[in-house]
């Protein structure tokens, strides 16, 4: 299965002491697979249960997220929290999980682009001043009146 980008990577070398390290201290190759407690993963029916649960509650929680999306919420913070809870027992949540933390990196830093920055003002700026526009033209035409309230003229 190929999880990585499209992209070519530059490969850096790190000081001594520090390979493998990221600078949060956690490990590049972190073991994927279930984090469940060994006394629990000692035993076969108790694991499948625990997996069960896991991905019950990470499918509740995914579901509320998704009806936030178009309901007032922090819907796609909550998806990714369910993500999360999967990840805690399945290697295709973690996975996932890697792979939108590292788009996410690489949009963000495509956004802090000084010339990404000044095509976005200057588009938000055209946008508003349309909207302005088109808001002054209603109000010259109708006035304070509701869409529902106007008379045919």
């Amino acid at each position: 299965m190929n999880t990585g980008s499209d992209e070519a990577r530059e490969v850096a070398v790190a000081p001594d002491g520090q390979i493998g390290e990221k600078s949060d201290g956690a490990q590049d190759g972190q073991a994927l697979g279930s984090r469940a407690p060994e006394f629990i993963k000692s035993r076969r029916l108790l694991h499948l249960s625990w997996q069960v649960l896991v991905f019950v509650i990470g499918l509740a929680v995914v579901v509320a997220g998704i009806i936030m999306l178009p309901l007032p919420g922090p819907g796609w913070v909550v998806i990714f929290g369910g993500m999360a809870i999967w990840a805690t027992e399945f290697v295709w949540a973690q996975l996932v999980l890697r792979w939108t933390k590292r788009k996410v990196t690489e949009a963000a830093q495509r956004a802090l682009d000084p010339k990404v920055r000044r095509r976005n003002i200057i588009l938000t700026s055209v946008g508003l001043v349309i909207i302005g526009a088109i808001l002054g033209v209603y109000l010259w035409k109708f006035g304070f009146e509701m869409p529902w309230n106007i008379k045919d003229q």
